[in-house]
């Protein structure tokens, strides 16, 4: 999954990026309205962190101006005024979910996997597919309920394709959502990672597609 942490506070920003590299994501930041408003426009992002009291352009702004261009991804508000009218603002902008600072990390983790989860049509913390289970809450993986020990990378990739199961995933998209901006984007790094998987999971679960991509279910090709 890609996040991008759109605070000009250099330390919760810091913080955020922390907390959401261990949670599994790969993550862009942005420290004022107008770069957080470029990259929210210009890449494709599972959820965005968004602050209302930004320079240059505020949340509301750069929010208002994602949803005209049809940029659906989840959005989560962070702000310091805890008024009920600056909350209805944010969600009536197109914010899928608020946070008042100061906040717990782990609310916003929590909140941040909901959302990830309702935009890929999941209602359960857990995600299912033959015998290999995913827990988002815990970043945890089991196959037959034993632990299987992921990479950071081979847990994104397995990650993104059991939210989307039952769809074919291009390479492309693959790699445009497990790599940050600054990542040497190499598609065939993803061969590598699939390869590594189909080791440590039934190799049946991740099919190929030919010329489209890949596609994890526990249905025959036909």
């Amino acid at each position: 999954m890609r996040a991008l942490v759109v605070e000009d506070d250099p330390d919760l920003n810091r913080q955020l990026v922390s907390a959401l590299d261990e949670a599994g994501f790969a993550i862009d930041t942005a420290f004022d309205g107008e770069e957080g408003y470029f990259l929210g426009d210009t890449e494709p992002y599972d959820v965005v962190i968004l602050d209302i009291g930004l320079p240059k352009m505020d949340g509301i702004s750069v929010l208002e101006q994602w949803r005209r261009s049809e940029r659906n991804m989840p959005v989560i508000i962070l702000t310091a005024r805890d008024r009920w009218s600056d909350k209805v603002t944010g969600m009536d902008a197109g914010a899928d979910d608020y946070l008042a600072k100061p906040f717990h990390m782990e609310e916003l983790l929590a909140r941040i996997r909901a959302q990830v989860r309702r935009a890929a049509g999941h209602a359960k913390s857990e995600i299912e597919c033959g015998p290999v289970r995913l827990d988002t809450k815990s970043a945890r993986v089991t196959c037959d309920g034993q632990v299987v020990k992921l990479t950071s990378h081979e847990y994104r990739l397995l990650a993104y394709l059991m939210h989307h199961n039952a769809r074919v995933v291009s390479r492309t998209e693959l790699v445009e959502h497990l790599y940050d901006q600054d990542f040497d984007r190499d598609s065939n790094t993803i061969e590598v990672f699939i390869g590594r998987l189909r080791k440590k999971i039934p190799t049946d679960l991740i099919k190929t597609v030919r010329g489209l991509g890949y596609r994890i279910s526990m249905e025959d090709e036909g």
